[in-house]
């Protein structure tokens, strides 16, 4: 599968979730467009999951889902086929008030390291 960055810029932080599994914090600018990592479908869109904020999931396929948490607006709703680059929403305010964007790759279930999957960045 081909992976691209959800934001264009920004420093990459790699975060260890609580209950295991790891994520990235993005630094950005509050609204800057965030964009699907990879084509797909929007399976979640809401709040509903403690310490995401805002959180849209994608599921790419039977292996393969990402999670986009502390959206400021999302422009997709549940059900919506995405392609790789497409605008799913907005960056919003983590929870310290800056603005970020918190970013996983799920294999099976498991937030992976994204690093491993993502292009380097120059």
């Amino acid at each position: 599968m081909q992976w691209q960055w959800p934001v264009a810029g920004g420093t990459a932080t790699l975060t260890s979730r609580p209950n295991g599994g790891q994520g990235l914090t993005v630094s950005g600018q509050l609204g800057e467009d965030i964009r699907a990592a990879a084509a797909g479908h929007v399976v979640y869109t809401g709040s509903g999951l403690l310490g995401y904020g805002q959180l849209v999931i994608l599921k790419h396929n039977e292996t393969y889902l990402s999670a986009y948490g502390h959206t400021q607006a999302v422009v997709v709703r549940e059900g919506d086929a995405v392609v790789a680059g497409q605008r799913i929403g907005t960056m919003g305010s983590g929870p310290n008030g800056e603005a970020m964007l918190y970013f996983e790759i799920r294999i099976n279930g498991t937030p992976s390291n994204p690093l491993s999957f993502l292009p380097k960045r120059e």
